[in-house]
């Protein structure tokens, strides 16, 4: 018909023909923008290329330190739990004594309409000292957040926990008077007992802690609180693969031993206290596992008097660590 021919041929003001504009979709205001060439492998976040360039990065920082400026370039490595998810704590007593104990918390969500008894009055009061921030919500959706488990009307967020790198515990241990000492935790799965080993190493002066990224205990609300908030002050790194850095820690010239039941010596003979020492414990019952124990260069065994077969493993730490302390003071 003349009248679609028209518009077929419809001509602008500019004398081109109107139509569709090449890339645009015919609407030039939606037309996709480019993002600029591609960046190289090192610059592009997460990539293995820039993961390695930040690594290379902090070797270098390392070298040219001052006696802090270790410290800081170490803080640099610190993050938040390798794809761990922020923790809900939930229950009275257990949000009261997370919160005495200092656990990092981002928020305290109460429920709208929950009877005041102490411990809520306390926790809104330590919450309130602490400045994190009190949210009252309805009961409905205190359910939602804590998926149909019992809350009491409290809920705790916390936070993953930012390790240390290992490096960093290295780097902490040179700037002490003392002998480097750092414990390791070999398939400990129980985060009260990490909580505890934390707890008896800051209190017989070692420098950190190291544990497996994988089939191990993290520092969750409940180590956090186990360790009587001594988590604030010690650092605790996760290793990648733990065999491959206690062989790191041998090269920087710690020597490595190995809690064993069967160990080639007593804690009684034990003549290593007073060297830069790495103290490897392995969990109860299952004791080291093999790769971790042919690293160490040796195995100690505690003399007990008594028939039981083993320790728990944040028992066994301590009472190690309690005569490592005391051969030093001699």
């Amino acid at each position: 018909m003349p009248g679609n021919s028209k518009r077929r041929g419809a001509m602008r003001k500019d004398g081109t023909k109107k139509g569709m504009v090449v890339g645009s979709g015919g609407q030039r205001r939606r037309a996709l923008q480019g993002k600029g060439p591609t960046p190289p492998a090192e610059m592009r976040p997460g990539h293995p290329a820039a993961r390695k360039a930040a690594r290379a990065g902090t070797s270098a920082g390392k070298s040219g330190k001052g006696g802090g400026g270790s410290r800081a370039a170490a803080g640099h490595r610190r993050k938040p739990g390798d794809g761990e998810t922020p923790e809900t704590v939930l229950g009275r007593n257990p949000v009261v004594e997370c919160l005495r104990a200092g656990v990092p918390a981002t928020a305290l969500h109460v429920a709208i309409g929950t009877t005041t008894d102490e411990r809520v009055a306390e926790a809104v009061h330590l919450a309130a000292d602490a400045g994190i921030s009190i949210l009252e919500v309805p009961r409905h959706d205190l359910d939602r957040i804590a998926g149909g488990a019992l809350h009491q009307g409290l809920a705790l967020q916390v936070p993953p926990y930012a390790y240390a790198h290992p490096d960093e515990l290295l780097e902490i241990a040179s700037e002490s008077p003392e002998p480097g000492l750092i414990v390791a935790l070999d398939g400990v799965t129980d985060p009260r007992n990490l909580g505890a080993v934390v707890r008896s190493v800051s209190a017989f002066g070692g420098h950190g802690v190291v544990v497996p990224q994988r089939r191990a205990a993290g520092m969750t609300a409940v180590a956090w609180r186990t360790s009587a908030g001594t988590a604030a002050r010690l650092p605790v790194a996760r290793a990648t693969n733990l065999t491959r850095t206690l062989r790191e820690y041998a090269t920087a010239g710690f020597m490595v031993a190995g809690l064993d039941a069967e160990g080639s010596v007593s804690l009684d003979d034990f003549e290593l206290a007073a060297d830069p020492l790495v103290l490897v414990i392995g969990s109860e019952g299952k004791g080291l596992s093999r790769l971790v124990k042919q690293t160490c260069d040796v195995t100690v065994s505690i003399p007990m008097a008594g028939p039981v077969e083993s320790l728990n493993a944040s028992v066994a730490a301590g009472v190690v660590l309690a005569e490592i302390a005391r051969q030093r003071r001699h």
